[in-house]
């Protein structure tokens, strides 16, 4: 009876033993990092991506991604560029502006499909139409893209882009407008600008871009650097996935999503409930369309972005599309 207890014990033993084994060879198993840096501090446009940090969906394709903010607003395409980050979000017009510089960056997909920006004003200035432009002056945050806007707008509405004045203020556009030191603004967002303006009380109206000559673009892109594309594509593809189960999530259950970005705002840059739920309403039809997988890019977008780019004189030299992006996911 000895006996038999005595094997009984090392059966035990050594399950144990091939358990224990198992389950520190599973922790053991190293996660490969993966860096993104936002375009800007969290808010509602990077919900997905917390979404996927926080149910462990990168987890689950093997990748510890960091989420990184920038110092400024060049940062993110200047680090991708260089492989400091592996990812970042910018803009699709500034990815092609960097690119006919010599900025080897490349979009692997569309975050936001449709454009954010407008010109924006309080509706007692008695603005209808960009003609109605000519004696305003109108507030951009310093991008040469923001004056090729107006200009378009302008003279597709048979205004005389002279009589116009622009004036760069930097990141203070809501107070600019909020104290009349500008009469209209560019390169302000929807779901950002306008919404904070519209609950400090302000009676706002807009001018759609696409209206008056603009092209639609992507006002959000994912980017890399080309050697970082080179040596972790199948990296990246990983990541898409994880974020593309989390967008899904999003646009299910929007106020679960947004707790958990809420839950993840930093000190410097408090979140307000109520803005950021307004904000992701906004976002989210202009974020996927009918029959697109998300994220994926049409050439035709890329082509006519950069062909206006160039007629309006802020690329300097014509450079070719299809070098700018790649859809790391199939149609």
């Amino acid at each position: 009876m000895k006996r038999i207890w005595f094997i009984v014990l090392l059966v035990t033993m050594f399950l144990t033993a091939c358990t224990e084994n198992t389950t520190k060879n599973n922790a053991d198993k190293k996660l490969e990092d993966i860096s993104i840096m936002l375009d800007w501090y969290p808010n509602a446009v990077h919900s997905a991506i917390y979404v996927a940090k926080e149910r462990g969906y990168f987890t689950d394709e093997g990748l510890n991604v960091h989420i990184e903010m920038p110092a400024d607003t060049n940062d993110p395409l200047k680090l991708a560029a260089t492989g400091k980050v592996d990812l970042a979000i910018s803009y699709q017009t500034q990815l092609l502006v960097s690119r006919a510089e010599g900025i080897p960056v490349v979009s692997i997909a569309a975050l936001v499909r449709h454009s954010l920006d407008a010109i924006m004003f309080k509706k007692e200035s008695g603005i209808d139409s960009p003609k109605d432009l000519e004696g305003k002056n109108i507030g951009y945050p310093s991008a040469s893209v923001n004056e090729a806007v107006v200009s378009t707008m302008v003279k597709n509405d048979g205004g005389d882009m002279s009589k116009v004045k622009l004036t760069d203020v930097g990141w203070d556009l809501m107070s600019s407008l909020a104290t009349d030191h500008v009469d209209a603004l560019t390169g302000a967002y929807i779901n950002h600008e306008l919404v904070l303006l519209q609950k400090d009380g302000f009676d706002m109206d807009t001018l759609k871009l696409t209206d008056f000559g603009v092209p639609d673009n992507y006002e959000l892109v994912v980017i890399t650097g080309e050697k970082t594309l080179a040596e972790k594509k199948t990296s990246l593809e990983k990541f898409w996935r994880a974020l593309t189960k989390a967008q899904e999530d999003v646009n299910k259950d929007p106020k679960a999503s947004l707790k958990i970005l809420l839950d993840h705002e930093i000190d410097s840059f408090p979140l307000d409930k109520d803005v950021e739920t307004e904000s992701l309403q906004v976002l989210l039809p202009l974020m996927k369309e009918s029959n697109i997988p998300f994220g994926y890019q049409e050439e035709d977008v890329w082509n006519e972005v950069a062909t206006w780019l160039y007629e309006s004189k802020v690329l300097k030299e014509k450079i070719n599309p299809k070098d700018a992006f790649i859809n790391i996911i199939s149609k």
